[in-house]
């Protein structure tokens, strides 16, 4: 049960008679409608209120038409019964500037809030002239304000004098009846309207209406036991909304957590007989000098790891692992200017939850190609959109295509060497600790976004060749089993 429910519940138990005891003491609710008649009669008499020209249409309450069992001590009624007056408003012309901004508050039902109970400003204003040559009316403070067209539900109590244009209803009570317990009754209510334009609740209608009418004391008791378990439902609601976005982001702050552990060895077991890492930089540095010779990698700038005191490690990582700049352990095949039909690759077709490229066939022709379709990849190349890098446009291209496949510019796209998994580097791109890395060097505004130069100048926590691959094994089994979850 959710907040608003566990509220409906609490509200639908009050007006039954079930949320607080009966007194016997109490004086019974028959008693009390006497004494509203007696009252609606007296002014009709003295002339302040009007008899209701519908009064005579207002059917009597049968017994089989009770929604529901009240105490006996309670006696359903209409709301016709319990109104005193039910006045309407209307709008003064809009084309008079006499008619408005004067200091009378005019209130329609944009200035009814259904989590504000209390009605004490409005954002229109209007004139005495306006007030005199319109439907308008106005309703003295203290009394209820309720919709019954457009905002069909709303409800106030108007702390101010205020006056109401044509979808407002001013509901004058006695004195004899808690206002508060009225409103809460009117909550409880699935009003529909009708018209073919403006959806209504015609005022006849409204006092058909049925109303379990409890003794007064019983009233006030009902309303106490409301406004303090209200505060509690608050809570409630506040909690379960935290537990709702608790819900909706653990899935992927687990996911966050598992690549962090994943990255710094703490995942799976370091074996002994894997080959160590810094036999792998001895492969790569080989690889590297063969590709450059025969001339299909030129040569990069390289740096030397052990003259880089300015590093600050963030982390401890096992025995047999080396940390690495990120330029030294991926390469790229260079740019060109597209000469044939190609497949384009740019970074709106990444899927960027499921961190995959969308199915989609974007062969361009080469004069119709984008300035910034440049780069050359392959399958197995690893796509970080450098461009707002925090939105994580990241992806392993996973098939070969019909056409030479060229990328944007707005990637640094990345081929690993042999003894690299590319999964690997790939999970480390989406870890949290590289994409704050990332954060801390953006530049721009509308466009954030990092040089190539400056991300490949970052460091890899690098294990060894095996190890990477019982890492990914261990990710890819766990972010299964989460989204299983989900």
């Amino acid at each position: 049960m959710n907040a608003q429910q566990l509220k409906n519940s609490i509200l639908q138990l009050a007006i039954s008679g079930k949320l607080v005891p009966q007194d016997p003491n109490d004086e019974p609710a028959s008693e009390l409608l006497c004494k509203i008649q007696a009252e609606k009669d007296r002014l009709i008499a003295e002339g302040k209120i009007k008899k209701s020209k519908k009064s005579a249409d207002k059917a009597p309450y049968t017994t089989d038409e009770a929604p529901f069992e009240i105490p006996e001590s309670w006696v359903w009624v209409r709301l016709g019964d319990i109104i005193l007056q039910n006045i309407g408003g209307g709008t003064p012309l809009k084309n008079v500037p006499e008619y408005w901004n004067g200091d009378i508050p005019w209130a329609s039902v944009k200035d009814l809030d259904k989590e504000n109970i209390y009605l004490d400003k409005t954002m229109d204003f209007i004139s005495t002239l306006g007030l005199i040559n319109s439907s308008s009316n106005l309703i003295p403070k203290n009394n209820i304000i309720l919709c019954t067209r457009m905002g069909l539900g709303k409800i106030a109590i108007n702390s101010i004098d205020v006056t109401i244009n044509q979808d407002l209803r001013g509901i004058i009570l006695s004195e004899d009846m808690n206002k508060m317990f009225f409103i809460y009754f009117f909550k409880t209510l699935k009003l529909q309207g009708q018209g073919l334009t403006v959806k209504g609740l015609p005022v006849n209608e409204l006092n058909q209406i049925l109303f379990p009418l409890p003794p007064l004391n019983e009233q006030h008791r009902i309303v106490a036991k409301i406004e303090e378990l209200l505060p509690f439902i608050e809570q409630y609601n506040k909690q379960e909304q935290a537990l709702t976005e608790l819900n909706k982001n653990f899935p992927e702050q687990l996911k966050k957590s598992i690549l962090q552990a994943a990255i710094q060895g703490k995942l799976t077991e370091q074996l002994p007989t894997d080959e160590p890492a810094s036999e792998l930089l001895k492969r790569i540095k080989t690889e590297k000098e063969r590709l450059i010779s025969t001339g299909k990698l030129k040569k990069p700038r390289l740096h030397d790891n052990s003259q880089n005191p300015k590093f600050d490690v963030p982390f401890d990582i096992p025995q047999g692992w080396e940390w690495v700049r990120l330029g030294d352990i991926v390469f790229n095949l260079g740019q060109k200017i597209p000469k044939d039909k190609f497949f384009y690759i740019d970074i709106g077709l990444i899927n960027n939850k499921e961190h995959k490229l969308n199915d989609v066939d974007n062969i361009i022709a080469p004069e119709d190609a984008p300035s910034r379709a440049r780069k050359i990849v392959q399958k197995g190349t690893i796509l970080y959109s450098t461009v707002r890098p925090y939105l994580q446009n990241i992806c392993i291209i996973d098939r070969e295509f019909d056409y030479e496949p060229i990328a944007s510019t707005g990637f640094a796209v990345m081929d690993v060497f042999s003894c690299i998994f590319n999964k690997y580097l790939f999970y480390y791109l989406l870890s949290p600790q590289f994409t704050d890395f990332v954060s801390q060097e953006m530049i721009g505004v509308a466009y954030p976004a990092i040089n190539d130069d400056k991300l490949y100048n970052f460091f890899v926590p690098l294990p060894p060749l095996e190890e990477q691959k019982r890492i990914v094994e261990k990710i890819e089994l766990l972010f299964s089993q989460i989204d299983n979850l989900s």
